[in-house]
């Protein structure tokens, strides 16, 4: 194994470490949530509110709707966390928890149109504004349906696996991986014709 190599493998290995134990601890903090712990609650918002506001605000297409919605998400936390039984991990199951509260309040409501809010506030830039900063791939983002949208922000921007996409959504492995495959060839698509 050249140095290269083999600097790249340590960094890989010290980055699944990080992991594993980040993922320890939020089990740790949960578990105090399901205690009765403000404080732990407090600490799983710091660590997950910017992407889980991501998420719910392109579910819902609006800045106050997605606010209240992570309220509603943080109080369903607060009272279900002991239902939580480690079958995934602890941002997996906060997903969740934050879709089924999006769908609960959204029922009904036709999906948005754009992914601009509509009161015409800018939303404080999240981890898809970040990652994705050319104009054309969020329009064409915000014109995919909304199940292909779900499951690219979830893969790309919130960095799931599709396992735990699959958990999140509560939909086959296969369906994530048809639907990111459908996503992918639309935004192609999107990005060509306006780049032509």
């Amino acid at each position: 194994m050249d140095g290269g190599t083999e600097r790249m493998a340590l960094r890989w290995f010290g980055a699944a470490r990080r992991r594993a134990r980040a993922r320890e601890d939020d089990t740790r903090v949960l578990a105090r949530v399901a205690d009765g712990d403000a404080g732990a609650l407090t600490e799983l918002y710091e660590r997950y509110a910017r992407p889980l506001f991501a998420f719910i605000y392109r579910l819902a297409g609006d800045r106050g709707t997605a606010e209240e919605i992570l309220q509603d998400t943080l109080l369903a936390v607060w009272r279900s966390a002991g239902t939580y039984q480690n079958r995934s991990s602890v941002s997996t199951w906060l997903f969740g928890v934050a879709r089924r509260q999006a769908h609960n309040r959204l029922r009904g409501t036709p999906p948005p149109l754009t992914a601009e809010p509509s009161d015409g506030v800018d939303p404080l830039p999240g981890p898809e504004e970040l990652a994705v900063g050319d104009d054309r791939v969020r329009a064409a983002l915000a014109r995919l349906p909304p199940a292909q949208r779900e499951v690219v922000v979830l893969a790309f921007l919130d960095d799931l696996s599709h396992r735990e996409i699959a958990e999140v959504l509560e939909i086959p492995v296969g369906t994530v991986k048809s639907r990111l495959h459908h996503a992918r060839a639309t935004l192609r698509g999107y990005v060509d014709d306006r780049t032509s």
